[in-house]
C-alpha cells in the first residue's frame, strides 16, 4: 500500500461534506468579478470617466494599500484593480478548508478511524489539497467565462482567474504545512491567518507609492506576486512558474512533515498544562472565555485595522465621486443621507457588520465543536446544565461581534475625524452607525443557535445564510434585484439607519427576530441528544 491509496475515497468523502460550502464558494467569488464589471459600466460608461477616475485614484495612497495599483483605465484594468481584495478572500478560504479536511480531523479522532482501514498515510492530506485546489480552479472558470460574456478580453478574463486560483492554492498549500506544525486546529488556523496577514502586509508596504525602496516586499507577497500578472495588460503569464514553485515546496514540506510525525502529534509539542484547574477556569463562563479569548482578541485588532483603512479612505471619497452624477446617486442612496462622506461611512458599517457576523456565527458554532469533540459531555455530566454550558459560549459569541464592529466604528471615526478636523462629530457618528447594525448581526448568530439546537448536522449552513446576505448586500443591488428579494437579508434594513430611513420598529423587529431564533434553538437543545448522531 503506498502513502496516496484511498485518495479519491476521501477526496468524494469531503466533497460530501461540503456539499453545501463549495458551491456557495465557487458561485459567490466566481461572480463578483461580473458584478464589478457592470458596476463599473454603469458608473463611468465612457473611456473620459474611466480616465478621470484613474488619474484621481492611481495616486491615492490608501487605496493603493486597500486594493493594490491601478495600472490603467481600461474595464478590465479597474475590475481587477477592484478585486485586488479577492486573492485575500480566496487563499483564506482554501487554508481553512485544507486544515478543516486535515488537522481537524485528527483533533476529532476521525482521522485514526479511517487509518485503521486501507489508507495511505498521505491520503487525507492529497484530497484535502485536491479538494481545494478543484474549487479554486473553479472560481477561476466561473470568472471568465462570466467576464467573456460581459465583451471582456478573454485572455485577460483567464488570467484574472488564474490570479485568483493560484493565490488560492499557495494558501491551501499554507494549511498543509500549518496542520502539520501543531497539534490544534485551532492554533493551525491561526498559524495559516498570520502568514495570510504578513503576505497582506508586504503588499501593502510593497506597493505604496510613497515607499519606492520597499517594493521588493510586494514580490515576495504571493498576494503581490499574484497581482502582477496584470491581466489586462502585460499579462505575465510567467508569474505562475514562481507561484508553482512555492506551491510544490510548501506541499512538499507538508508531506515530508506529515511522514516524520505521529498521528495526532505536531511539529511543536504540546506544553503540560496545570495539575488542577485554576479559580479562574471553574465556571462554564471562565471555560468559554478560554477557549474564545485568542480568537476575540485577533477579531477586535483585525477590525481595528480595518476602521483605520476604512477611516482613512473616507476623506478622499469626494475626490472619487468628482461630477460624476450616478455615482454621487449610488453613494448617497446607499447610505440614505445626502452627505456622500455619510453614505459612505453607512455602506462601510454594513459590509463591518457582515464581517462581524462570521465572527458571531465562528462563536456559536464552538459549541458544536466542543460537542463533536466529545469535551461537551464531561462538563455536562456533572451540576452544570445544558443551558448554563451553552451560555457561557452565546454570550461571548453575543459580546465578541459588538465590540468587535463597536471598535471599528470608534477607529474609523477617529481616523476620519483628525484627517477632516471635526473629531467631535466623525467619532460618535461612526460609532452610532456601527451600533445600528447590531441587530442585524444578531439574527446572522441567531440563526447559528437554531441550526445547534434543533438541526446540528445542519449547522454549516450558517455559513450559507451569511453568504446570501454577501451576495444579496454586494452583487444584489448593482444586478437590479427586487426589493423583496433584498430585504430578505436583516442588512438591508439596517444600512440607512444613519439617514433615519430604517425606523426604530425595524431594528426592533430584528432584534425580536434574533430572540426568538435562539430561543428555539435553546429550546431545541434541551430536548435533543449530545452527541447529535
Amino acid at each position: 500500500m503506498n502513502g496516496l491509496t484511498g485518495t479519491g475515497a476521501l477526496a468524494r468523502l469531503a466533497l460530501r461534506r461540503d456539499r453545501a460550502l463549495i458551491p456557495v464558494w465557487v458561485a459567490v467569488l466566481g461572480l463578483l468579478p461580473v458584478v464589478l464589471a457592470v458596476s463599473f459600466a454603469d458608473l463611468y460608461p465612457t473611456a473620459t470617466e474611466r480616465q478621470e477616475f484613474f488619474a484621481t485614484s492611481a495616486r491615492d495612497g490608501t487605496f493603493t494599500a486597500l486594493y493594490g495599483p491601478l495600472r490603467g483605465s481600461s474595464l478590465g484594468e479597474l475590475i481587477t484593480w477592484r478585486a485586488g481584495f479577492l486573492p485575500v478572500v480566496v487563499g483564506l478560504i482554501s487554508l481553512l478548508v485544507v486544515i478543516r479536511h486535515t488537522r481537524a480531523e485528527e483533533e476529532a479522532g476521525r482521522r485514526e478511524l479511517v487509518g485503521a482501514t486501507v489508507v495511505g498515510r498521505h491520503a487525507g492530506l492529497a484530497a484535502a489539497l485536491a479538494v481545494t485546489c478543484a474549487a479554486d480552479l473553479a472560481v477561476a472558470l466561473v470568472v471568465t467565462i462570466t467576464l467573456i460574456g460581459k465583451d471582456l478580453p478573454a485572455a485577460g478574463s483567464l488570467a484574472l482567474g488564474m490570479q485568483l486560483a493560484a493565490a488560492g492554492w499557495v494558501f491551501a498549500a499554507v494549511g498543509a504545512v500549518a496542520a502539520q506544525v501543531i497539534t490544534g486546529a485551532g492554533g493551525a488556523r491561526g498559524i495559516g491567518a498570520a502568514v495570510l496577514g504578513a503576505a497582506y502586509a508586504a503588499r501593502i508596504a510593497g506597493d505604496r507609492g510613497d515607499s519606492p525602496g520597499w517594493a521588493w516586499l510586494s514580490w515576495l507577497s504571493p498576494i503581490g506576486l499574484v497581482q502582477r500578472i496584470h491581466p489586462y495588460g502585460a499579462q505575465r503569464w510567467w508569474l505562475l512558474a514562481p507561484v508553482a514553485t512555492v506551491v510544490a515546496v510548501l506541499v512538499g514540506v507538508a508531506v515530508g512533515l506529515s511522514a516524520r510525525r505521529d498521528l495526532g502529534a505536531g511539529l511543536l509539542p504540546d506544553r503540560p498544562g496545570r495539575a488542577g484547574a485554576t479559580p479562574a477556569l471553574r465556571s462554564p463562563l471562565a471555560v468559554a472565555w478560554r477557549l474564545h479569548r485568542g480568537l476575540f482578541s485577533a477579531w477586535i485588532a483585525g477590525f481595528a485595522l480595518l476602521g483605520a483603512v476604512f477611516g482613512g479612505v473616507a476623506n478622499g471619497v469626494g475626490d472619487l465621486v468628482g461630477d460624476n452624477p450616478t455615482l454621487r446617486d449610488v453613494f448617497t442612496r446607499l447610505g440614505g443621507r445626502s452627505a456622500i462622506v455619510d453614505a459612505y461611512l453607512a455602506s462601510v458599517m454594513s459590509i463591518m457588520a457582515m464581517l462581524a457576523a462570521g465572527y458571531a456565527i465562528q462563536a456559536v458554532l464552538r459549541l458544536r465543536v466542543e460537542e463533536t469533540g466529545g469535551r461537551a459531555e464531561p462538563i455536562l455530566a456533572t451540576a452544570v446544565g445544558r443551558l448554563r454550558w451553552a451560555a457561557g459560549h452565546l454570550l461571548i459569541a453575543a459580546l465578541g461581534p459588538g465590540i468587535a464592529l463597536l471598535t471599528a466604528g470608534a477607529v474609523t471615526g477617529l481616523v476620519y475625524g483628525l484627517s477632516s478636523g471635526d473629531v467631535g462629530r466623525e467619532l460618535p457618528h461612526a460609532v452610532r452607525l456601527a451600533a445600528g447594525q447590531l441587530p442585524a448581526v444578531a439574527v446572522l448568530a441567531a440563526i447559528a443557535v437554531t441550526l445547534f439546537g434543533l438541526l446540528p448536522r445542519l449547522c454549516a449552513m450558517s455559513w450559507a445564510a451569511l453568504s446570501a446576505c454577501v451576495l444579496l448586500g454586494l452583487v444584489g443591488a448593482g444586478a437590479g434585484a427586487s426589493h423583496w428579494l433584498l430585504d430578505v437579508s436583516p442588512f438591508t434594513h439596517t444600512t440607512g439607519a444613519s439617514g433615519g430611513s430604517v425606523s426604530a420598529v425595524a431594528l426592533a423587529v430584528l432584534t425580536l427576530l434574533a430572540a426568538a431564533l435562539a430561543a428555539a434553538g435553546l429550546a431545541g437543545l434541551r430536548r435533543r441528544d449530545i452527541p447529535a448522531s
